[in-house]
């Protein structure tokens, strides 16, 4: 009977620790709704962008460059690890246009 007990408990348990570790981020706009946004003039910083990596430069001017949309441009200083494809869920820590593409620092999620 003990033996049921605990193993009933550590299955309680277990289903817990499993529940309060699963935290689903949901992105604020997609990589169109945020270059919409942009180009209306709406600040993006903090807010988060779900998008899917069109074109990946690890060696860009500016950092690791993943392009997407038709003038989004997410740098970072750090290796995103993504690969041509990916869906990727991006904080957006500053934005800055050049010349007409959006060059937006980022932190991934």
């Amino acid at each position: 009977m003990k033996k049921i007990k605990y193993f009933i408990y550590t299955l309680l348990l277990l289903i817990v620790f499993t529940a309060c570790g699963t935290k689903e981020v949901k992105p604020d706009y997609t990589s169109k709704e945020a270059e919409t946004a942009l180009n209306n003039g709406e600040d993006l910083t903090g807010k988060t962008v779900q998008f899917t990596v069109d074109k990946y430069v690890p060696d860009g001017s500016l950092g690791y460059t993943i392009q997407t949309g038709d003038h989004l441009n997410f740098v970072s200083s750090k290796n995103p690890d993504v690969r041509t494809g990916d869906k990727v869920i991006a904080k957006i820590k500053k934005v800055e246009n050049l010349m007409g593409s959006w060059i937006i620092t980022f932190d991934k999620k």
